[in-house]
């Protein structure tokens, strides 16, 4: 069964106990899960979109565009044509600080997200984010923000998902957006695509091919 929502913003309707939130935006059906901080950190909170309403937005969302994983970008207007990813926080209302108990309270929020849209590779941007996702969805320890360089743009195979680190926009440099572009045009060229076959669990010789 395939859920399809009627809107990109919220399309799951979760409403946490903070009074500016920003929720996630995209496509319901994705396969790139683009996984950011919180909105203090990675803005959206004018818009509603993760991502937005900060100085490095605008070539953030044409890198990604560039890679084929965003059509339409109008940030002035607060709308993106989402295609084949889905944007999230972490940490969808802004903390006040970055006490680890708030994170660990808004993690079924961000948890919720992430196994409902299912995407076959995940995207942490900056070194929060990529910890987190190093360590419950693959066999790596996390790493330090000194280490983004060398993670940046890189493959890492984890346990049902694709991960491909992201240095935080904020610190790009010459050649981070290429390296980005490049990786995940490589994917086109290769199956990504993280599936389980069922079939042996179902009537028929036909597979049964599931994220």
């Amino acid at each position: 069964m395939e859920y399809i929502a009627s809107t990109e913003r919220n399309p799951f309707g979760l409403v946490p106990p903070c009074e500016q939130y920003v929720p996630g935006y995209g496509d319901t059906r994705a396969d790139f899960h683009v996984v950011g901080d919180n909105p203090a950190v990675h803005g959206g909170l004018s818009t509603g979109i993760p991502f937005t309403d900060r100085s490095w937005s605008g070539r953030f969302f044409e890198t990604l565009q560039r890679a084929g994983l965003v059509q339409d970008i109008d940030l002035a207007g607060g709308e993106i044509a989402s295609f084949r990813t889905f944007f999230s926080y972490l940490h969808m209302c802004e903390p006040d600080g970055p006490g680890g108990d708030s994170y660990a309270a808004m993690e079924p929020y961000f948890d919720a997200e992430l196994r409902a849209i299912t995407a076959h590779a995940l995207l942490p941007v900056g070194s929060r984010a990529t910890a987190h996702v190093l360590r419950s969805y693959t066999a790596r320890a996390p790493e330090t923000s000194a280490e983004m360089d060398d993670l940046h743009a890189s493959e890492i195979h984890g346990s049902g998902w694709l991960v491909v680190p992201i240095k935080d926009p904020s610190e790009w440099t010459d050649g981070d957006a290429e390296a980005l572009v490049e990786r995940i045009r490589s994917f086109e060229e290769s199956d990504y695509r993280q599936l389980s076959d069922l079939g042996r669990f179902v009537a028929g010789a036909e597979p049964y091919l599931v994220r």
